[in-house]
């Protein structure tokens, strides 16, 4: 591949990751204008509208759902879009965006640790050390630098939320190799993302979303809409190109700069504070995630 190419991958690579950094400074803001239910049901309308046009686009038509892969890609919409969703806004109306992102860098480990439970794959020193080494240091951050003062004051609310995401990101991912065996990643994300949004619609109704779309302002339409199209579709898309030109695994290194991108903007934009703890606890999160997947020596 010409030089000038590989470096438009890489370009297109950075700007994902951070966006989907960003994604935390705007669930955020939203979260803290309208309930999690509102927050979560008009931002995957806002996405299913923008995947069935890039799925047409990309497939020339919507691909048929077939029946046995709908309960399959059910559960992808519940944890990946649903439940998930409900615990983000949840998360966010009382943690900093920073805070949230360095607690969902955790997801690799937790997932290694799932594969090792539900699926018998081995873990090995290294993954043992990761997965060890991720948990410290999500315990410095949740615990303010203290991890035995979690023994004493428990986990605040906010807080399970976002490790709620955590185990729900986890379980999505697992459950996402083996739908997208039989089908395209791309018509998966999207009927994953249909079904989601159709579990939202009840509660959100219940919960008063017609009342918080009329009350929101044109910084929460701009929430939703970047949310929708331009964090999961843009982004998601520009992601799998890269992972085309260089590989799942040289692709996926790029996801560790997302809670860096999260920490800088919440900063910048939200004004929130960056903590020796938040810090020590980041480069423990990262590299417990990098000894997770670290290739052992042939």
């Amino acid at each position: 591949m010409k030089k000038n190419s590989l470096t438009a991958v890489y370009v297109l690579l950075v700007a994902s990751v951070a966006i989907w950094g960003a994604t935390w400074i705007s669930g955020r803001m939203l979260a803290r204008s309208m309930g999690p239910f509102s927050a979560a049901f008009l931002r995957f309308v806002s996405a299913s509208i923008f995947l069935f046009i890039l799925v047409c686009r990309e497939e020339k038509r919507l691909p048929r759902l077939a029946l046995k892969d709908l309960l399959g890609t059910a559960l992808l919409g519940f944890f990946g879009v649903a439940f998930y969703n409900f615990l983000f806004f949840s998360g966010l109306k009382t943690v900093t965006a920073g805070r949230a992102a360095l607690m969902i860098a955790c997801t690799p480990a937790v997932m290694a640790l799932f594969a090792a439970l539900f699926q018998g794959e081995r873990l090995g020193w290294f993954r043992i050390c990761g997965i060890l080494t991720s948990f410290l240091g999500a315990s410095v951050i949740l615990s303010g630098g203290n991890p035995l003062g979690l023994f004493l004051h428990g986990v605040r609310p906010g807080d399970a939320f976002i490790l709620g995401c955590v185990g729900s990101w986890a379980a999505y991912s697992l459950l996402g190799g083996r739908v997208m065996r039989r089908m395209t990643p791309l018509s998966a994300v999207a009927w994953s993302c249909f079904l989601g949004t159709l579990m939202l619609l009840p509660p959100a109704v219940l919960n008063g979303v017609w009342e918080d779309a009329l009350r929101a302002g044109p910084v929460d339409w701009g929430n939703i809409i970047f949310l929708g199209t331009i964090a999961t579709g843009l982004a998601f898309t520009w992601y799998y190109k890269g992972i085309q030109v260089l590989g799942s695994s040289r692709a996926g290194v790029f996801l560790n700069l997302v809670p860096v991108f999260a920490l800088v903007l919440g900063n910048l934009i939200l004004d929130e504070p960056l903590g020796i703890s938040l810090a020590t606890g980041g480069v423990l999160v990262l590299f417990g995630v990098w000894l997770t997947n670290r290739k052992p020596a042939a």
